[in-house]
């Protein structure tokens, strides 16, 4: 390959329903080996290439995949070297958070979660809380982290962010964020055999909108972890120049 090849990214691109379906790479995978398997082909004018997604059977024994985040996954290892030695872990929060497992830089095994989508979908479809957007309360957020840690099943603690409201006079605008400490707890209580995985000592990593990784980052915060941040769209970048080049 020579000089930088045109990639071009948008969303699920890749996926049987997108632009030109790409097969997932298997797992344990690195950025050499998506690279080896990129999908090429001219239209427009153009030279394309497709990043193919990963996939591998989870932590929980079930079969799992991504798309998009293993791109941002190299590029967050080409800005933050460091994350490519011995064991880590890389969580990457969004729409489907992904909890990702790494070694030596490669990817072993990442466990998807559904908060972000859980999350929007409660928030607008449910009576749960007001949707109502403005300021953010952190107080809110930083109780609902504590009743997520504090009671096992996210189902018996939810219904709280609407009983909060009619009983105690919890703000519609609490409501949202309090509801958001419920979702985001929950997961970070999920994944916590998977942080298990890391060397005793080491951060974790959160790669995403900085306003969601902070989230992240105080909720894993009260579970005793050390966390460092990289911009989501800067490692994708990083990552698509990584893997367009030699």
């Amino acid at each position: 390959m020579h000089g930088a090849l045109p990639l071009r990214m948008a969303g699920m691109v890749g996926a049987r329903n997108g632009w030109v379906e790409v097969p997932y790479v298997e797992c344990p995978a690195d950025a050499g080996m998506l690279r080896g398997r990129l999908q090429r082909f001219h239209a427009d004018d153009l030279d394309v290439a497709i990043v193919p997604g990963l996939a591998c059977r989870n932590p929980r024994g079930a079969p799992d995949v991504m798309r998009g985040e293993e791109t941002q996954v190299s590029g967050a290892l080409a800005l933050q070297p460091a994350l490519a030695r011995g064991r880590r872990v890389l969580v990457l929060p969004g729409t489907h958070c992904k909890w990702v497992q790494l070694e030596d830089g490669r990817i072993q095994r990442f466990q998807t979660s559904f908060s972000g989508e859980l999350f929007a979908l409660l928030r607008r479809h449910s009576q749960l809380a007001g949707a109502v957007g403005g300021a953010r309360d952190e107080a809110a957020f930083a109780f609902g982290l504590a009743r997520a840690q504090a009671v096992a099943s996210l189902g018996h603690v939810l219904f709280e962010a609407r009983s909060r409201q009619l009983r105690e006079g919890m703000p519609a605008a609490a409501a949202d964020d309090f509801l958001s400490g419920l979702v985001i707890g929950s997961d970070v209580q999920g994944a916590l055999d998977l942080l298990a995985w890391q060397a005793d000592g080491l951060g974790i990593g959160l790669v995403g909108e900085p306003a969601l990784c902070a989230r992240y980052a105080q909720a894993l915060a009260g579970q005793g972890y050390s966390t460092s941040s990289l911009d989501g769209a800067s490692c994708a970048l990083a990552g698509l120049h990584l893997l367009a080049n030699d």
